[in-house]
C-alpha cells in the first residue's frame, strides 16, 4: 500500500483499501423515510429503553460499531484502532461507546463532518501500515443536539424555514488493506472557512463555503475531470446550503451537473416538510454514506462518489460570546472495489 500526497490537502491510496464491514442505524422518523431499507436497525422510539437521550445516543453508536465489526466476521479484539465523535459535550456518547467495545480510541470533534474525518483518519492509519484494521463511527440524536445548540425539542419553539433538524442516526465503517466491494481511493482534508454568519439556525449557509472550498481542492489536486464522480454528496447543507454551494462552485469555475449533486440530509428525509430545509447532525452523513451510498456502490448502481460531510464548528460558549460560526468539510472518495 502506498500513500501519495497530491497538493496540500489530498492523499491518494494506491492499493486495496476496502470497507470490509459497515452498518447504519436510525431513529423512528428516519426509519419512515425513503432510505429505510438501507438501515441495519430502526428504533421505534427515541429513548431506546435508556433513562436519558445521551445514553440513547451512546447505545446507537455501540449498535452500529458492533454490527460493522460483526459483518466483517471479526470481534472488537481484532480491530486495532477506533475513531469516533459526536456533537455532545466532551463527545461522551463516543467515549462511552469506546468504553463498551474496548478498542484503542481516538475521540474526534468535527461537528457534522465527523463521519468523513473519522473515515479519513482510519484510512490514513491503515494505508500507512500503522494499523491492520480501523473503525470509524459518528452519531447524533435530535434530542441531545437540539437541546445543546438551539432549544430542547420539548419546548416546541418556532423554527425559521431555513433551519434543519438533527438526525437521530449512527453509521460505522471498518477499513482494512484488503479488497472489498467498496474501497477508499482518496481523502481531502478541509480548511476552516468563516463567512461571519452567527445565526445558529442558519447552518446550511454557514457550511456551504467550506463544502465549495474542499470540493474545489479535491478536483484541483486529484486532477480529475468534472464528470469523474457519479455523485458529489454533501453531508447536511439542506436546500438552502446546497443552492448556495452550487452557486459558489460555478462562480469558482467548477460546474457540476445538477444530477451529480446531492445532500445526505435531503436524501434521508425525502420531501418531509417537518425537517424544514433538511437534516443535519454527525449521524446524517454517517448513516447515509455508510448505509445507503455503500449499498448503491457495492451493487454497481454507482461507480464513484465523493462524500463531503460538512461541519459547523460552533459551541454554546462561542454563541454566548457572539462569535461567528466557522465551518469545515472533509471529503472521502468511495469507489467500486475489486
Amino acid at each position: 500500500m502506498q500513500i501519495r500526497q497530491q497538493g496540500r490537502q489530498t492523499w491518494l491510496f494506491d492499493g486495496p483499501l476496502g470497507i470490509i464491514g459497515q452498518a447504519a442505524v436510525a431513529g423512528p422518523r428516519e426509519g419512515q423515510g425513503p432510505l429505510a431499507a438501507d438501515f441495519d436497525q430502526i428504533f421505534d422510539n427515541l429513548r431506546l429503553k435508556q433513562d436519558s437521550f445521551e445514553k440513547s445516543e451512546q447505545k446507537m453508536g455501540e449498535r452500529a460499531a458492533r454490527a460493522a465489526i460483526a459483518k466483517a466476521g471479526l470481534t472488537p479484539d481484532e480491530v486495532d484502532v477506533f475513531f469516533a465523535g459526536d456533537l455532545i459535550n466532551q463527545i461522551t456518547p463516543s467515549g462511552f461507546t469506546a468504553r463498551s467495545i474496548g478498542i484503542p480510541f481516538f475521540g474526534l470533534f468535527s461537528a457534522c463532518s465527523t463521519a468523513t474525518e473519522a473515515l479519513s483518519l482510519a484510512s490514513l492509519c491503515v494505508a500507512s501500515g500503522a494499523a491492520r484494521r480501523a473503525l470509524a463511527l459518528a452519531s447524533s440524536h435530535t434530542c441531545t443536539a437540539e437541546r445543546q445548540f438551539r432549544y430542547p425539542n420539548e419546548y416546541g419553539s418556532q423554527k425559521p424555514p431555513y433551519s434543519q433538524v438533527t438526525a437521530t442516526a449512527a453509521g460505522a465503517a471498518l477499513v482494512a488493506a484488503e479488497p472489498a466491494a467498496v474501497k477508499v481511493s482518496a481523502v481531502t482534508v478541509g480548511r476552516v472557512c468563516d463567512e461571519r454568519i452567527s445565526d445558529p439556525f442558519q447552518m446550511g449557509a454557514a457550511m456551504a463555503p467550506a463544502f465549495a472550498d474542499t470540493v474545489q481542492a479535491h478536483f484541483r489536486e486529484r486532477g480529475v475531470d468534472v464528470d469523474y464522480y457519479d455523485l458529489v454528496l454533501s453531508g447536511d447543507l439542506g436546500r438552502v446550503g446546497q443552492a448556495i454551494a452550487q452557486d459558489l462552485l460555478q462562480l469558482q469555475g467548477l460546474s457540476l451537473a445538477q444530477e451529480q449533486l446531492a445532500d445526505c440530509g435531503l436524501l434521508l428525509y425525502g420531501g418531509d416538510k417537518r425537517v424544514f430545509s433538511g437534516g443535519s447532525g454527525c449521524g446524517c452523513a454517517a448513516a447515509v454514506g455508510f448505509g445507503h451510498i455503500y449499498r448503491r456502490i457495492s451493487q454497481g448502481e454507482l461507480r464513484r462518489v465523493l462524500l463531503c460531510a460538512t461541519g459547523a464548528l460552533l459551541s454554546p460558549v462561542a454563541n454566548q460570546q457572539k462569535e461567528s460560526i466557522p465551518a469545515i468539510c472533509h471529503a472521502v472518495a468511495l469507489e467500486r472495489g475489486e
